[in-house]
């Protein structure tokens, strides 16, 4: 019998999980199930959180100049999110994405920093 199918919000909050824990490929599964059903800005969310998340594992693998295009898109339209996004810290993520990739990309080769994570956007906003 096949299990019943998850939600997009289900999907979303999986692909969360799957980020925060450096499965940044199975991510990418998880949000293409939501990018699906999602139309206009909201598709364009998701398909910026997916590059982000390819862009980081290609850093990972070696990969500069896939990880430098795929960084680019992701930028591209995740700098139009509002810092506080579908309850997630979207401008802390494009801080943490710019660092992260300043050194990943740098013609000088380092380890690559920790990965960037996900964080829930706080309830009260900062002054």
């Amino acid at each position: 019998m096949k299990p019943p199918k998850k939600s997009a919000g289900e999907y979303f909050e999986e692909g969360i999980e799957l980020f925060n824990q450096g499965r940044f490929f199975d991510c990418h599964e998880a949000w293409e199930e939501t990018w699906k059903q999602a139309r206009g800005a909201e598709k364009l969310f998701y398909q910026g959180l997916i590059q982000a998340a390819v862009a980081i594992l290609h850093a990972q693998r070696g990969n500069r100049d896939g990880a430098r295009s795929l960084y680019a898109k992701a930028r591209a339209k995740l700098d139009s999110i509002a810092p506080q996004h579908m309850g997630l810290a979207i401008g802390k993520l494009r801080d943490d994405l710019a660092e992260f990739f300043e050194i990943a990309l740098s013609e000088q080769p380092r380890a690559l920093p920790p990965a960037p994570r996900l964080h829930r956007a706080s309830a009260q906003p900062r002054h």
